[in-house]
């Protein structure tokens, strides 16, 4: 603190008012003066006192330095101590997130000219004091003053020597400025700030990917027949082949689209004999080879026990070896680190590209990102990489282009690593952040509907379908190239369909269009008079084909909801409302008197409430007709129990009556007990079928995983007494670590 020999305890007390005074441009000139007045001081006291109590006087001054001392010198070692606490591994200090926003790094106080210290906290602390320092000097109001300002510094020195106590603020954030840990496959991991130059890590070292195995060929037994006569196709063609024998039983095989890639693919793979004899699909037979494949799944379903756990022991060998990478100090589970296998595409819908051959990646192929000074992964024997980069700019750790569309793909790290945790944490609070503005913003896009400018009341309408319908934005692309899937902004006239009035609404509007993986979008939904009319205006003296927004495109609207909010996306939007959604729903349809299996079902209509604003559609499951016939049955079996308890309970109530002894009276109680169970397990049998029947069309999975803020499920399961088992599966667990640990029962999105 203060080296100053002042005349009075209460000066010694307020040294740090001192302190601040060195802060102002004059601090030597003032000191100077400062000292020439304790001087005087000084000569004053000793006319005023006498000796003895001039000596007391001394000897009190010193005691309290001793104490000021210690306390500064406590003060000190405190702050080394969370230093060396905050230093990261490699000797950088960490900065803290106060709910995840970064502050500014905790910085040791730095001594000025004469040796004092001057932190934030004191800085605060003694603002009043420094604007006392210009005033005229008076001791015996200072002496008040410093005495309970003096007080009050003590109680907050207490405090900083005594450990802080976590605690968790209503917005799920840490009360002390750190978020709390979670728990990933490397150990307990706190969520760090990255970097301001925007590099997301500093030191990767991994293994690289793991290769698809080499083509196994096919026993000289099994054949493939051309016209009905067996034919021995080269080992690419073969390959091939084979692809499409284990989809022979698929519906895929059937579509003329899908048949038609895959020929014209197959054939770039043969010889130019067998070019020349195979040039009709409908002539080959892939018989024999299905029933193969079919014949292997079925022997390994019969593994024994022993073959199984090598099977198992060989796939943790790999997943030791390859599944985990070391990012800055933290050792990191991999996503998908095995390379995918050479098939046939698919694709989701009717896709244009569905039957097409996806080529065998190789490691000329492959794109590895590590650090410099790590141990760069090794080709297999005889190969090399594309490239070896070190961008530490970006999180991925191999990459490679795809055939079919010409997309990069690549091995990430797992949902449940630090920077996954944390990028979802920072998307799941951007969208609560849109809660804040988004009445300005609902409103400014209400009045643009009557701008003088076409482009603006364009925009406006394209917004409001963004909120209120979750569109996706839409994004340009090359004609031919994939399927015709659009967005909002890239909607055509032919995609919509006005109606002043229809199935008893005013103003319809009807969506029928191909959204994102080529999935239907078809909706009739009643908007404002305003919008309608604005519909009406677009659409005039315009064919089918062209452009609903011709003034439109998603870089025009990407720039204009950058400038409503910092980090506004189309996609913000889409999360907001499903988030909010969910919140709503679970307030409106959970009821405290139901038990755990109906609360879970209410839930679950909650989901699906989000995944029918967010169109996430889905072809009901193959199996799915044969597992409900086999729940009915379990049903109906349960049913016949029930009636056969009814029965017996009846019959135990008749005995007990006649007979009146204890042992009547406990079988009564055991039948309504057995009576009771079989009740709740009854209704648990009729909830589950009326969940799957209702969600049969409906994928939940994609907006729980992607659209949802988990704190919002975690907090409803805590105010339920609902265990997160039952609506997180482990690998969920584990993605949403950070809002298991950090949500509260109280937690509002």
């Amino acid at each position: 603190m203060s080296g100053d020999h002042t005349h009075n305890d209460s000066q010694i007390e307020s040294g740090s008012r001192v302190n601040d005074a060195h802060r102002h441009k004059d601090k030597h000139k003032d000191r100077e003066h400062r000292h020439k007045d304790h001087k005087k001081d000084k000569e004053r006291e000793k006319s005023k006192y006498s000796n003895s109590e001039h000596k007391d006087s001394l000897e009190r001054k010193h005691r309290d330095k001793e104490k000021v001392k210690q306390k500064d010198g406590m003060d000190r070692h405190k702050e080394k101590r969370k230093e060396e606490k905050m230093r990261s591994f490699d000797g950088k200090p960490k900065k803290e997130k106060e709910n995840g926003f970064a502050s500014p790094p905790r910085v040791k106080s730095e001594p000025d000219n004469d040796g004092f210290y001057h932190s934030p906290k004191h800085e605060r602390s003694l603002k009043r004091e420094r604007d006392d320092d210009d005033s005229e000097f008076t001791p015996k109001k200072i002496k008040v003053e410093n005495d309970k300002k003096a007080k009050k510094r003590k109680v907050e020195d207490e405090e900083d020597i005594k450990p802080k106590k976590k605690t968790k603020d209503k917005r799920g954030g840490m009360a002390d400025g750190k978020k709390k840990s979670q728990e990933g496959a490397g150990g307990e991991v706190e969520m760090e700030e990255r970097s301001t130059d925007g590099s997301k890590w500093r030191f990767l070292e991994h293994k690289g990917p793991v290769f698809a195995p080499p083509y196994d060929p096919l026993p000289n037994k099994v054949k493939f027949y051309l016209d009905g006569k067996p034919f021995k196709l080269s080992a690419k063609a073969e390959e091939v082949a084979t692809f499409f024998a284990k989809m022979l039983d698929h519906e895929y095989t059937t579509k003329d689209i899908f048949r038609k890639n895959f020929f014209k693919d197959w054939r770039r793979e043969m010889t130019s004999e067998e070019k020349g004899k195979i040039t009709d699909l409908n002539k080959c037979d892939f018989n024999e080879l299905s029933e193969y494949f079919k014949a292997q799944s079925e022997a390994r379903k019969q593994m024994s026990k022993e073959e199984k756990l090598k099977i198992k022991g060989e796939n943790e060998r790999l997943l030791q070896e390859y599944g985990f990478c070391v990012m800055d100090n933290h050792k990191e589970r991999i996503a998908n680190f095995r390379i995918e296998p050479p098939g046939l595409f698919r694709g989701r819908g009717d896709h244009p590209k569905m039957g097409m051959l996806k080529r065998r990646i190789r490691p000329e192929d492959i794109i590895i990102n590590c650090s410099k000074d790590s141990k760069h992964p090794k080709p297999p024997p005889g190969t090399r990489w594309k490239e070896v980069r070190h961008d530490n700019k970006v999180t991925w750790l191999v990459s490679w282009t795809e055939n079919i569309q010409g997309s990069i793909k690549y091995i990430m790290l797992n949902p449940s690593s630090r920077i996954k945790g944390e990028k979802d944490w920072q998307k799941y609070e951007t969208a609560r952040r849109l809660k804040k503005c988004v009445g300005r913003i609902r409103a400014q896009y209400r009045d643009d509907w009557k701008s003088k400018e076409m482009r603006i009341r364009q925009r406006s309408v394209a917004l409001y379908f963004i909120d209120k319908l979750a569109l996706r934005a839409g994004n340009e692309k090359e004609e031919g190239e994939t399927a015709d899937t659009v967005g909002c902004c890239s909607l055509r006239v032919e995609h919509i369909k006005l109606s002043p009035e229809k199935d008893g609404q005013e103003f319809v509007v009807e969506f029928d269009f191909l959204g994102k993986d080529s999935i239907r979008y078809y909706n009739k939904v009643p908007v404002e008079k305003r919008v309608f009319k604005n519909l009406q205006l677009f659409m005039e003296n315009k064919q089918p084909e062209d452009d609903l927004f011709d003034r439109l495109n998603t870089s025009i609207l990407n720039k204009h909801l950058q400038e409503l909010m910092d980090g506004l996306t189309a996609k913000v939007f889409r999360t907001y409302n499903a988030s909010i959604t969910l919140q709503q729903q679970l307030k409106e349809l959970t009821t405290p008197e139901e038990n755990i299996p109906a609360k879970i079902l209410s839930y679950n209509r909650a989901n699906r409430a989000v995944a029918i604003l967010c169109n996430h559609q889905r072809a009901p499951p193959k199996t799915f007709e044969k597992s409900m016939q086999n729940l009915q049955t379990k049903i109906d079996a349960k049913k016949d129990q029930l009636f056969d308890a009814k029965r017996e309970l009846k019959s135990a109530k008749a005995d007990a009556k006649v007979r009146r002894d204890e042992k009547s009276k406990k079988a009564v109680e055991a039948k309504k007990k057995a009576l009771q169970r079989i009740e709740e397990q009854l209704m648990k049998l009729e909830v589950q079928a009326t969940d799957r029947e209702e969600n049969k069309q409906i994928a939940l999975g994609t907006s729980k995983l992607n659209y949802l803020d988990p704190r919002i499920s975690v907090a409803w399961c805590k105010k339920w007494g609902i265990p997160v088992e039952k609506i997180y599966n482990k690998t969920q667990r584990e993605k949403f670590a950070w809002a298991i640990d950090m949500a509260e029962d109280d937690y509002e999105f």
